[in-house]
């Protein structure tokens, strides 16, 4: 899918996937604004890529405004591209590791209500 690359690292010990200048490291759990059925809005970041992981439950990433739906599978790595507008749904026992600039913020991402 134009927009997202997907790593995979099957292999034993430590694995040096991605780097991109000073990234930030976050968990996201399941929350009412990750429901698909009070799904209202899509980002996109201006300065940098953003990387999310699986780690347990379902997630499903929706990628352009025409929302496409890409299922994640656990511990694969599934980068969104600068530019490109995003948004997750998950499971209610879904736990998502998120990798991205530590500068990212309101001031250098766009936001636009769908329906």
């Amino acid at each position: 899918m134009t927009g997202v690359d997907v790593f995979e690292y099957n292999g034993r010990d430590y694995q040096p996937t991605m780097h991109f200048r000073s990234w930030r490291v976050a968990f996201l759990n399941y929350g009412d604004s990750e429901e698909e059925t009070k799904f209202h809005q899509m980002e996109r970041h201006l300065l940098t890529d953003e990387v999310f992981v699986l780690l347990q439950g379902e997630a499903t990433l929706i990628i352009d405004l025409d929302k496409k739906k890409l299922p994640m599978e656990k511990n694969k790595i599934y980068n969104i591209k600068q530019g490109v507008w995003h948004a997750i749904f998950m499971s209610e026992d879904a736990k998502v590791l998120i990798v991205e600039e530590h500068s990212t913020s309101t001031e250098n991402s766009e936001y636009v209500e769908v329906h």
